[in-house]
């Protein structure tokens, strides 16, 4: 069967000799190889974007390699070491990896050796009537892939279709990322930030909790080395969104758990979170930077360089603090405890909803946010206080929360809606959200640095000074648009899906 969509294969490793060196009909193979073999490393960030996506990243020691989805290759010249994205030179794979996160650290995944060829399918009179780029890796653990590109040209179409035939022969496959990625390096699990849990029709409300839970509590851990190892900021950002999570799920499932069982988890878990905090505003402080620099007249830059340099000195400190506590017995005995517990429900007390049916019981759980989501936006006006305008934003993130764990119970088209016109109103309410935390906490430097006795003392205040004042007039703006976002959010439409998919039938 000829699969003429298909450009790029996987080869059996033992088939290059027959496909190198046997003829194809009238046309004979000439091999011709590109370079000697070289050492590579493969990049890719903790949450495996680029293998999610299809892509695999090999840096060697001229060059960065982008093997693309469809099987070809991106390359562009670089001898130093990549670490993020922001570290590529300009060029076609900088270019290509414009959609991975700026955040994440290019990690190692593996390393090994590649060699690359041409392979070019020519006729007695020394025509060229087809090329297959070849491409041949392997790795220090002893695997191996080798991977056949097909290039044609134009008026030898049935040479190529040869070709292909010939290489299905040889027992060649159509290219896959994920083959790839299994075939190197097969021990690399993947990590998904918002894994998709399946509630099934007859689950109860304890089981469906105890689920969430114990799906959050092990992609929590797998953040605690890379918060050690400071790899990225990232670590750390994740690591707190799944014990939110948790802490949310203990919050809304009402009833759910024993009251004093509820009450002693919700303190268990808040333990975790607490060591993280200090760390995490210093972090954002600093990835917000170049926006504060923005925002502050040039004259005022000199403050800002002084401010961001005790940014940077506190941050190491707090980061050695957070990775000696993580690694501390404490810590560890807290998880393994929090985890064996889950694993084990029988040990958790139910509460008086424990047996209700999971999904008639999220229903009701959503519908209620959403009736508190609306009542409070509603109230919102130009001089509302800013506590109402912060407790809507806990509203809508605690409704986004319980959409997101039935998500998959529900139908996808109409949820979908549902989850984009409440992530536009989350948007805005968190970026007036972050002006007001930005500017309380620029506050509270401004009002201790009197007492550090630094020479830039005076620097320093006129920046602070300026930024909250740009901070303020931006949180102004956004005030604004909270109310057009929310007249959107609350637009007939969406008041008609939200009430179809999770308000109760009138008996």
């Amino acid at each position: 069967m000829n699969e003429s969509g298909i450009d790029c294969y996987h080869l059996p490793v033992a088939a290059l000799g027959e496909l190198t060196t046997q003829a194809v009909g009238k046309l004979t193979p000439v091999l011709t190889p590109q370079n000697d073999i070289v050492p590579y490393t493969a990049r890719d960030s903790f949450d495996q974007a680029l293998r999610r996506s299809g892509r695999m990243l090999l840096q060697t020691g001229t060059c960065a390699k982008l093997l693309r989805a469809d099987g070809f290759i991106t390359e562009q010249p670089g001898k130093n070491e990549i670490q993020f994205i922001a570290d590529f030179p300009k060029g076609p794979v900088k270019h290509a990896l414009a959609d991975c996160s700026p955040l994440r650290r290019l990690l190692s995944i593996g390393s090994g050796e590649m060699q690359q060829a041409v392979l070019a399918l020519m006729d007695d009179e020394g025509k060229t009537h087809c090329r297959a780029c070849l491409t041949f890796l392997t790795t220090t653990k002893g695997r191996s892939a080798a991977l056949a590109a097909l290039q044609g040209i134009k008026g030898y179409d049935a040479s190529l279709d040869a070709l292909r035939e010939h290489i299905q022969k040889l027992g060649g496959t159509a290219f896959s990322s994920g083959a790839l990625y299994g075939q190197l390096f097969p021990t690399r699990s993947a990590y998904a930030a918002k894994p998709d849990i399946l509630i099934a029709s007859d689950t109860t409300a304890f089981e469906a909790a105890n689920t969430f839970i114990s799906a959050y509590i092990p992609l929590a851990r797998a953040n605690v080395p890379g918060i050690i190892a400071d790899h990225d900021t990232e670590f750390l950002h994740d690591y707190r969104i799944q014990l939110r999570k948790i802490r949310s799920v203990l919050s809304l499932f009402k009833g759910v758990y024993d009251a004093r069982q509820a009450a002693s988890l919700k303190a268990q878990f808040a333990a975790l979170m607490a060591p993280t905090g200090r760390l995490r505003d210093l972090d954002v402080h600093l990835l917000e930077k170049q926006v504060y620099y923005d925002l502050a007249p040039h004259t005022l830059h000199k403050g800002l360089d002084a401010l961001y340099g005790m940014f940077a000195e506190h941050r190491q400190t707090e980061q050695l603090k957070l990775a000696r506590h993580l690694r501390s017995s404490g810590h560890k005995q807290a998880m393994a405890g929090l985890a064996a517990s889950f694993a084990r429900p029988g040990v958790l007390k139910q509460g008086p909803n424990a047996d209700l049916p999971a999904q008639a019981y999220a229903r009701k759980l959503i519908w209620k946010r959403y009736r508190k989501v609306c009542k409070t936006a509603a109230a919102i006006g130009p001089d509302t206080d800013d506590a109402d305008v912060h407790a809507l934003r806990i509203h809508c993130k605690k409704l986004r929360y319980l959409m997101e764990l039935f998500g998959p119970v529900f139908p996808p088209a109409a949820f979908k809606k549902l989850l984009k016109a409440l992530k536009g109103l989350q948007n805005n309410l968190g970026r007036f959200n972050d002006y007001s935390v930005h500017q309380a906490s620029l506050q509270a430097i401004l009002l201790e640095w009197p007492q550090a006795q630094s020479p830039h003392s005076l620097e320093i205040a006129q920046s602070l000074g300026a930024l909250i004042g740009a901070l303020h007039n931006r949180q102004l703006q956004e005030r604004a648009k909270i109310m057009k976002n929310f007249a959107r959010f609350n637009s007939p439409a969406i008041q008609q899906t939200f009430s179809a998919l999770f308000q109760a039938p009138k008996a």
